[in-house]
Formats: C-alpha cells, sequence, structure tokens
C-alpha cells in the first residue's frame, strides 16, 4: 500500500529527467511534453537560467521568512509589477494561494466600504483552486461535492452574459468585486468573450467593483502577451498568477493597483514561505528570459502552426467539433468524452491533458519550435483520427 493519500489517479509513468520539451522516463524512454505540468513549465525542462539562478541562490540562502527584508523578493516585485503595469504584490506559494489573496483583499476592501457580507461575482466554469474560498468561487459541482459547507459570498453568473452581470449590479448592492479567467482553463478552454470582459470592466468601474483577473493559468506568456488582459487592453484592480512564474518551484501572486494596491495593511495577510529567497530567484529568471528570448511572439507563432498544423490532419476528422484558444493555450473540443486519448497519448510518446471531458487541452512549452510544434500537432491529430 502507498504512503500517499490516494487524491491522485496517476499514470504508470515515472520521469527521470527532462530536456527542453522533452521527459524521459525511468526506462529512458522520451516523451514530447504537451502539457509541461499544466501550465508551469514555460520555459521547459531543466532550463539553465533557470537552474542557475536555483542553484546560485541555494548556495547562499534559502529561507529566512517574512519576519526580514529579502533582496530577491524586492527584485521580482519591481520586475513583476513593471511587467503588468500594476503598483505592488502579494507572494504565496500558489495559485490558489494568489486567488485566496485576491478574495480576502476585496472582503477587506469591501469592509472599508461599509459593506457588512461582500460578494464577489465569479462565472460558471470558472477554476479558482481548492482551498476551501477558492474552491466556492470555482463553478465545478463536482470538485465541490462532499466538501460542504462552502464559503458564502460568492455570486455565480453565466459565462459572457453581461445582461446578467448587469441584473446582479442592479439587484445586489453588497457586490465588491468581479473575479474572471480570461480563458477559463479547466473546464475545456473556454475563451471569454472580450466585449463581455470590456463590458465587464466598465460594470466594475461604474459600480466602484474590483476588477479581478485570475491570470494564474493563462499569465507568463502563454497567450502571447505577458498577461492575457494585455492583448485585450484590459487594465485590471487585482491580478493573480503562478503556475508558469517559477518554471516548477513553487510561487504564486497577487497583484494590485489604484485603490486596491492600499488595501492591506502589516498584520493582515501574510506567508511562511511565500517569496522566499529560493523562489524569487527562480521567478526573476523566468520573466527575465521570457522578456529578453522573444518568447511570448513564439507562443504566438507556434500557437498558430499548431492550430493549423491540427485543422489540416483533421480535416473530415467526424470526432472534431472545434480548436480554440490563444498562443500555447489551446483546447480540441471532441462529440464525447476523450479521457482514454491521455494513455493513447503516452503511448505514443505524447503528454497531453483533457479538460472539461471532451477537451483535449495542449500547453507546451513556450520554447516549442516548429519542428517539435509539428509533432506534437501531427501526433494529437492522429489519436483525433483514430478516435471512433
Amino acid at each position: 500500500m502507498s504512503a500517499l493519500m490516494q487524491t491522485y489517479a496517476r499514470l504508470p509513468v515515472t520521469f527521470s529527467h527532462g530536456e527542453g520539451v522533452y521527459l524521459f522516463d525511468t526506462d529512458g524512454r522520451r516523451y514530447l511534453d504537451g502539457i509541461a505540468g499544466i501550465a508551469v513549465n514555460g520555459l521547459g525542462h531543466a532550463h539553465p537560467a533557470v537552474t542557475a539562478a536555483i542553484r546560485a541562490q541555494a548556495d547562499k540562502l534559502v529561507h529566512t521568512s517574512n519576519l526580514y527584508r529579502i533582496a530577491a523578493q524586492e527584485q521580482l516585485g519591481t520586475a513583476l509589477t513593471q511587467v503588468a503595469d500594476m503598483e505592488n504584490c502579494f507572494f504565496g506559494n500558489s495559485g490558489a494561494e494568489a486567488n485566496e489573496a485576491a478574495i480576502k483583499l476585496a472582503r477587506l476592501y469591501g469592509h472599508t466600504r461599509g459593506i457588512k457580507k461582500p460578494a464577489i461575482v465569479v462565472l460558471e466554469g470558472a477554476f479558482h483552486g481548492r482551498t476551501l474560498a477558492t474552491l466556492s468561487a470555482t463553478g465545478n459541482r463536482k470538485i465541490q461535492a462532499g466538501f460542504e459547507p462552502l464559503v458564502s459570498g460568492f455570486v455565480r453568473a453565466p459565462r459572457n452574459d453581461i445582461e446578467a452581470l448587469r441584473h446582479i449590479a442592479a439587484n445586489n448592492p453588497d457586490v465588491v468585486a468581479f473575479l474572471a479567467e480570461p480563458i477559463q482553463g479547466e473546464s475545456g478552454v473556454q475563451v471569454l468573450d472580450p466585449l463581455y470582459l470590456q463590458a465587464a470592466r466598465e460594470i466594475c468601474s461604474k459600480e466602484e467593483w474590483l476588477f479581478m483577473l485570475d491570470e494564474v493559468q493563462t499569465g507568463n506568456g502563454r497567450t502571447g502577451t505577458y498577461f492575457a488582459c494585455q492583448g485585450l487592453d484590459l487594465v485590471p484592480d487585482v491580478v493573480t498568477t503562478a503556475k508558469g512564474l517559477g518554471n516548477g518551484v513553487p510561487i504564486g501572486a497577487c497583484l494590485a493597483r489604484g485603490t486596491a494596491a492600499q488595501v492591506f495593511g502589516a498584520g493582515q495577510h501574510g506567508s511562511t514561505f511565500g517569496g522566499n529567497p529560493l523562489a524569487c530567484a527562480a521567478g526573476l529568471a523566468v520573466i527575465n528570459t521570457i522578456r529578453q528570448d522573444g518568447l511570448q511572439a513564439n507562443a504566438i507563432a507556434m500557437g498558430q502552426l499548431i492550430t493549423d498544423t491540427l485543422r489540416a490532419e483533421c480535416a473530415g476528422a467526424k470526432q472534431l467539433v472545434e480548436i480554440r484558444g490563444k498562443g500555447l493555450m489551446l483546447g480540441i473540443e471532441l462529440r464525447k468524452d476523450c479521457g482514454e486519448l491521455v494513455q493513447r497519448a503516452m503511448d505514443a510518446g505524447l503528454l497531453i491533458n483533457v479538460a472539461g471531458g471532451n477537451t483535449i487541452r495542449l500547453l507546451p512549452p513556450l520554447v516549442i519550435n516548429a519542428q517539435e510544434a509539428r509533432d506534437l500537432a501531427i501526433g494529437v491529430a492522429e489519436l483525433i483520427r483514430n478516435f471512433d
């Protein structure tokens, strides 16, 4: 019997090492990684800049706690707020923690306005994490089941329905914020309508709600701009990120600007490990590499190449419904549930993921080149053509 709690249905493979877009298992077999640790390894595996930063920092200092100033944290905070056009940030260890910070920030903001029971609008199909608050904000009853009572204070709305949002604004005076992912990854790479998000931004400004975007998965260059909102000309009050920020080293961040940047005071939020020297050294190496190596532009070009190749290779495939997404965040919707394709792909030397039951999700490293992108697309297309 395993000493591990059975919280994962793990695939029957163990990886020993990686290089670029490839992983190698303990039997020496190579796999083209089309999921990148669920959008984490944006720079691929064993990237020299990240490896060097981790080694150098580990030689000096790993952890001191936030009782003291941390130089690497201040440097990363400066770089991250500059690239995001935000004012300040709080560091945690994951996307769930970043979203938890945003939820707490919104509630505290509401209390400063005299609202006793502040509420946050969240969307159907959303995924914000697995802590109790972020689980409650998530729009997936399957993963909520068994964990009731859920945290109150969330008002759920259908995605892309601006009239529903206007109705909430007119009838719920306790709402203080709107929280959404620009692209809903876990529900099948559902891209929110840019016009909907722009209208939501306008409602938030009018109603004095905080406009908060969960960019845990869409951030760090994945969609072709550092944050997806930057490609939509949207300026949030709060934006959260994690996943690709540390390229595998656990780190998350909640960034704020304007009124939202002044909400938290000393002692109102914290994290023992958050923003430690090791994680921040990795994060700084990631930001510098993404910005200097043209990886945002590569995400757009390679995402288009994968999409074009899939469409050509899947022409006439009866199971294919739609290919959607942006940059290197792609969803291939099929006519029926396709979880079995994950194992078939692995047997063929490809690593993919299925989200929303019937959608193949591709999140390859941003460093993928044209040949690797074609290989990934051709391999996935073969799976689809042979899926009855």
